[in-house]
């Protein structure tokens, strides 16, 4: 998985808009009594606690790869561990896995899915949600500022097709015999500040160029990109921003 760092902090400065899909997922989720619930990318552990409480009697395994969120997990006194995406296979007795804007860090998950799905027992839920906006203005004029003389070279990112599109993601896991649910939602967040969408993908998107450059560096590429950012996504009379954001779904369910 990625070896860039996390902050927490600056990912929880959006915490009630990054929850909704969260919500959305494991709502089409129909398990009553699993054994064991899987939160596979739990980062800071804001959204484990929701798990826990919907399914008391399941043993609940949080994971994550980066030790910043490990450690802001347990903080909440959330029982998280430390593990990679890539290696990690559940358990016999895993019944349900949630994994919310993880994969699409992960190139090689259309991989590991019918992987997944092969090994989790007849009956389970495995419930994914990646965002679908690589190709929206957010990201493109970061690409695009990194393709300038100045930055040319410094970070190499995710490009438009980072993640395979619904109907990819239907016949990849229907192909494995479960019965699939597919769909898409475009949130419209409503933020504020100067340049919320540069605090926005602060904390996500610009976290390779955050540790690619230095300090003073990425100072003034966020400067570059903060009046571009605001051009793309205007403020509106009343101070706030209007901020579309695509995201993928799916639920499975193992025959």
């Amino acid at each position: 998985m990625t070896s860039t760092s996390w902050d927490p902090t600056l990912y929880l400065g959006f915490d009630d808009h990054r929850a909704r899909p969260f919500h959305d997922l494991v709502a089409r989720i129909g398990a009553t009594a699993p054994r064991r619930v899987v939160d596979l990318g739990c980062g800071p552990g804001n959204l484990t606690g929701l798990l826990a409480a919907r399914w008391p009697g399941a043993e609940l395994n949080a994971l994550d790869s980066s030790a910043e969120m490990v450690a802001a997990a347990r903080e909440r006194g959330v029982d998280a561990q430390r593990a990679d995406v890539v290696d990690w296979m559940p358990a016999p007795d895993t019944d349900v896995v949630v994994t919310n804007a993880v994969l699409q860090w992960i190139p090689t998950h259309p991989e590991l899915l019918p992987r997944w799905l092969g090994a989790l027992p007849r009956g389970a839920w495995f419930a994914m949600q990646v965002p679908g906006n690589f190709g929206a203005p957010s990201h493109a004029l970061v690409r695009e500022l990194l393709a300038e003389p100045r930055w040319r070279g410094s970070v190499e990112l995710r490009g438009e097709k980072s993640v395979p599109e619904p109907d990819e993601y239907a016949e990849l896991l229907s192909g494995t015999g479960a019965d699939v649910d597919v769909w898409e939602t475009t949130y419209l967040h409503r933020l504020t500040g100067t340049d919320p969408v540069l605090d926005w993908i602060s904390a996500t998107a610009l976290r390779p160029v955050r540790d690619a450059l230095a300090a003073d560096d990425y100072a003034a590429f966020r400067e570059e990109l903060a009046p571009r950012l605001r051009a793309a996504y205007p403020q509106r009379p009343d101070g706030t921003t209007w901020f579309p954001f695509r995201r993928i779904f799916a639920v499975a369910r193992t025959a």
